[in-house]
């Protein structure tokens, strides 16, 4: 059965796309989801117009996270910490404290956008990976001190 995608589904296709799948596949999981629709003369009309709007609106989200990361290129975050011997933190420094830093900097950054592969568990200087959209990063500079209490 030929269906067409209306969203990205994983290890299939990509919006727009015209693919072939299992009748059941369709049936049961693709078309009750509106993943997909059949590929009629009339749905490739409706889904090719989707698709123009959905490629203007990803333009702009484009555009504007370009923008953010243009403004944030010489940012710098410093999050006190209370630490022990050999520079070691009583806890961590995570993609939240991050956020809360980024916030009160008047930056709003959700938390997931913030490429963190672990979080950090010493004093120093880390350069960390905003993801603003899936094309365009933005680097950021965290200071991570050691509070004075």
């Amino acid at each position: 059965m030929e269906v067409i995608l209306r969203e990205d589904v994983e290890k299939l296709g990509t919006r727009g796309q015209l693919v072939k799948v299992t009748p059941g596949y369709a049936r049961n999981f693709l078309l009750p989801k509106r993943l997909a629709v059949a590929a009629t003369e009339s749905n490739k009309k409706i889904v090719e117009q989707e698709h123009q709007g959905h490629l203007r609106k990803e333009a702009k989200l484009v555009s504007d996270a370009g923008e953010l990361a243009k403004m944030m290129a010489g940012v710098s975050v410093t999050i006190k910490q209370k630490a022990g011997e050999n520079d070691q933190l009583f806890g961590s420094v995570t993609s939240k404290d991050i956020a809360d830093a980024l916030e009160q900097q008047g930056y709003t950054i959700d938390r997931r956008k913030i490429a963190l592969d672990e979080p950090i568990k010493t004093l120093g200087e880390f350069k960390v990976t905003l993801r603003l959209h899936r094309e365009v990063p933005a680097e950021i500079t965290v200071h991570v001190v050691k509070d004075a209490e």
